[in-house]
């Protein structure tokens, strides 16, 4: 990352592109997904980003973003995974990105963001090792084709959520719903982030390279839940973070999994030799993804649940996702990775709020409570620099109302509304505000 502080908004391939089968894609698990009626709205169009991304990209012109962080779908690139290039796919990619640097914006490319060719999962997916050199070659491919004009890059997005939301809780792609299977998809997908760092720099020795881990900050819900609470950092936090530092995973957890039968062979059934050392490859900067903290109770530390209800007419405090809002949480989390694990570089990779606020009489949209929660959370990211943590950009989350996964269109967090009928879009309020912003912080 540029160490001139980046300003930026963020998406994914999968959540905003469409075109389904545009160019020669081929399908990923969140197609099959979707097939399959999980989805509360289908991915095929989503937000037709296929076909209007200069539309898009004026939009990101004119907000005053000096980064955009995007995803690469990999089907598109290599429709089973692992086998020929797809040249249109990677022209749209290059066609994208050239729009950006046209535009003067700094792209920050995301190589995977749960969206696995679904090829490779009727092969095992992330429960085969094999997978974890499938993803190093697209990584080095992509360095290869796109080097030039990208110098930022982020392996994977949030491997907790994959791992253990689409293979233990079954309710994100690919859907599956076993511990064993989930935490080994995890350590391949850390593995390959190690793997695939090597690819970039062997291709691209300059490029800035780093991962985004989404975090859970807790607290005890009581006193008696203190314990609880320590497990549920490990689980939701340490389990990931602490590998990518060097520092393998953490000891209560293992002995905890291994105590549930979660890690049948022990650890050593999981880890091979060297495994721990390619995770805990350098990184440039680490990208964090922050939205709620949460309070722990005996007898649920290894429950995520948002703490609110969720949909519109959410209570004051609380977002639409049911996610209670706590700025200084985010400050705290900062600080806190700041001093277990030193980093070069800390990213703020996404941050943002849902709220449904639509097209009022005047036709434009008041969306007041995004720009409190957005204005809460930039304060803090400012007093961690003012403290001398190294925070080096700050992204929102999102450019647009795009598909929110298993939500479907029903979650709003973007800086821009979309009509997902007309593909029409409309800058919220948020969007001017996040504007001045920018223009008055750069």
């Amino acid at each position: 990352m540029n160490r001139e502080f980046a300003w930026g908004v963020a998406t994914s391939a999968y959540q905003i592109e469409g075109g389904r089968y545009a160019g020669g894609k081929g399908d990923s698990i969140w197609d099959r997904f979707s097939d399959l009626g999980r989805l509360a709205d289908p991915g095929d169009i989503a937000c037709d980003h296929y076909h209007r991304w200069e539309e898009d990209l004026d939009l990101l012109a004119a907000l005053g973003v000096t980064t955009y962080r995007f995803s690469t779908a990999w089907a598109r690139v290599i429709p089973d995974g692992d086998g020929e290039v797809n040249r249109p796919g990677l022209s749209f990619y290059a066609d994208l990105l050239a729009g950006m640097v046209e535009r003067g914006i700094e792209p920050c490319l995301t190589l995977y963001h749960w969206d696995l060719p679904q090829a490779l999962q009727d092969k095992g997916g992330w429960g085969s090792r094999d997978t974890i050199d499938a993803f190093a070659r697209y990584a080095g491919i992509m360095a290869e084709s796109l080097g030039d004009m990208v110098g930022t890059w982020i392996t994977h997005n949030e491997p907790w959520v994959s791992a253990l939301l689409g293979h233990l809780e079954g309710v994100f792609a690919p859907g599956l719903t076993d511990w064993t299977t989930a935490l080994t998809a995890g350590h391949h997908m850390l593995v390959s982030h190690g793997r695939a760092t090597r690819a970039i720099r062997e291709a691209l020795p300059g490029a800035s390279i780093g991962l985004a881990l989404d975090c859970r900050p807790s607290t005890p819900a009581d006193a008696a839940s203190t314990e609880a609470n320590r497990h549920f950092d490990g689980f939701r936090n340490r389990w990931f973070f602490d590998p990518v530092f060097g520092l393998g995973y953490p000891q209560d957890m293992v002995a905890a999994y291994e105590s549930r039968g979660r890690l049948p062979k022990g650890l050593a059934g999981m880890v091979m030799p060297g495994d721990l050392e390619e995770i805990a490859a350098p990184i440039d900067f680490l990208g964090v993804n922050y939205y709620t903290k949460i309070r722990v109770a005996s007898g649920a530390e290894e429950r995520d649940d948002p703490e609110g209800p969720s949909g519109p007419g959410p209570p004051p405090g609380y977002t639409e996702m049911g996610w209670r809002i706590d700025p200084a949480g985010l400050g705290e989390f900062i600080g806190r990775v700041n001093d277990d694990y030193s980093p070069a570089s800390i990213v703020i990779t996404e941050n943002g709020a849902s709220y449904s606020d639509a097209p009022g009489p005047d036709g434009l949209i008041h969306d007041t409570r995004r720009i409190e929660y957005l204005e809460g959370h930039i304060a803090e990211v400012a007093r961690c620099r003012r403290d001398g943590i190294p925070v080096d950009g700050y992204f929102v989350w999102s450019l647009m109302d795009n598909l929110e996964w298993v939500q479907g269109f029903s979650q709003r967090f973007g800086l821009v509304w979309v009509d997902h009928a007309t593909q029409e879009r409309i800058p919220k309020d948020s969007y001017y505000w996040y504007r001045d912003s920018i223009a008055t912080h750069h």
